[in-house]
């Protein structure tokens, strides 16, 4: 694609065969980020305890919603200046997300909601943040409500 389009982003006039190819590697493409990383924005409100997931999914759609807008807003400028560069920005992204997602964020397969304590606070980065989880005391005899 960078070879048709080069960097003035005329790609002159093309062909059956160049065009036919790239629609279907855009819809491989669309279909991958849907089966992957598309849901992935809407998982992080999954992973906060029921009393406070509905504000955590307000927060997520919005956050959501904002970043969309301004991907919307500039994408069409970043392609005009970036042409065929605007891929490997977004690649880079993809990169830096798999990266983040990797090393930052736990697995959770298999553990209920009510568990996800335990996983923040085994977690070799996050438990420096989480307060450990001691139940909750009456205070007298240090017997659990």
């Amino acid at each position: 694609m960078a070879v048709k389009f080069g960097v003035s982003g005329n790609p002159e006039k093309l062909t059956l065969g160049f065009a036919v190819p790239l629609v279907l590697l855009i819809c491989v493409y669309v279909a991958g980020f849907a089966w992957s990383w598309g849901p992935l924005g809407w998982l992080p409100s999954e992973i906060f305890p029921l009393e406070v997931r509905s504000a955590a999914q307000a927060i997520n759609v919005s956050v959501n919603m904002i970043f969309t807008f301004a991907i919307a807003q500039v994408f069409t400028a970043m392609l005009c200046h970036m042409k065929f560069g605007l891929f490997f920005f977004f690649s880079v992204c993809v990169v830096v997300m798999s990266i983040f997602i990797y090393k930052l964020m736990p697995q959770r397969k298999g553990v209920p909601i009510e568990e996800m304590h335990t996983v923040w606070e085994n977690h070799p980065f996050w438990r420096k943040y989480v307060v450990k989880d001691e139940g909750i005391t009456t205070g007298k005899g240090g017997q659990s409500a």
